[in-house]
């Protein structure tokens, strides 16, 4: 055997091939990111100002949708944000809201400009050829509110139907690509390049751990050891007892 074919057959002996396995949820991240950026985006057109300082109970028995959970809580989020108290029951509410869901989804659409497959005689085939290629994803969230009184039934003003919309788009020219844009986007970069505002809160990237002691100071009273600061800790009942803390 030459040389060279000796240095052929070891290299080839020592290729090797590696694959990665990998695995998604049952929704993607941008599916769920163009529902819950829709809900979001409807939800900023109502006004809730006026609940300010009133007891207020979120009726959701006639909503369902998609992500109703998300859609439920970022109600009672902006509830809260304009002044209202939350009942846990009707009777003690001054005024009952009640949301419906006139549509939560998304659909999609590709579109490309270029050359289909044709077929020829002969079994001669012309392949598909794809100059600008678009696939495009959109959310829908078209959500109603209505307001009345407990006691009397009545309703508290009109009420009303608030729709929004967004999308993601990937672009694709002469194949390469995706370029994305679309209003999700634009939320993940704003998103991705906040810092905290207090990095002190962040949980450390070790391990360590401080019983607490016997304060002398006071009897009765734990000291727990956490970083630069102590807190004291008044027990109930003296228990013999170990508590792992936090350090830095």
């Amino acid at each position: 055997m030459s040389r060279f074919g000796m240095c052929l057959a070891a290299i080839l002996s020592i290729i090797g091939c590696t694959s990665a396995s990998t695995s998604n949820t049952a929704r993607t991240s941008v599916e769920q990111l163009l529902i819950s950026n829709a809900v979001d985006q409807s939800l900023d057109k109502v006004d809730f100002r006026p609940f300010a300082g009133q007891v207020v109970f979120l009726d959701d028995k006639y909503l369902e949708c998609v992500d109703k959970n998300y859609l439920v809580s970022s109600i009672r989020h902006r509830l809260l944000r304009s002044g209202a108290r939350l009942a846990t029951k009707m009777e003690e509410a001054d005024v009952v809201i009640e949301p419906r869901a006139g549509a939560v989804g998304t659909n999609t659409a590709d579109a490309y400009l270029g050359m289909p497959e044709i077929v020829l005689p002969g079994m001669l085939t012309l392949p598909e050829v794809r100059l600008l290629e678009r696939k495009n994803q959109r959310a829908v969230a078209k959500i109603g509110l209505v307001a009345y009184d407990p006691k009397t039934k009545a309703v508290l003003g009109d009420g009303g139907m608030s729709l929004a919309e967004s999308d993601d788009s990937n672009w694709f020219v002469f194949g390469l690509g995706p370029y994305q844009n679309g209003s999700i986007r634009k939320e993940v970069s704003k998103g991705v390049n906040t810092h905290p505002r207090n990095r002190d809160q962040q949980i450390p990237q070790h391990v360590a751990f401080s019983a607490p002691h016997e304060s002398l100071e006071t009897p009765g009273k734990l000291q727990l050891a956490s970083g630069k600061k102590k807190v004291s800790v008044t027990p109930a009942k003296k228990k013999s007892f170990e508590t792992p803390i936090w350090t830095r």
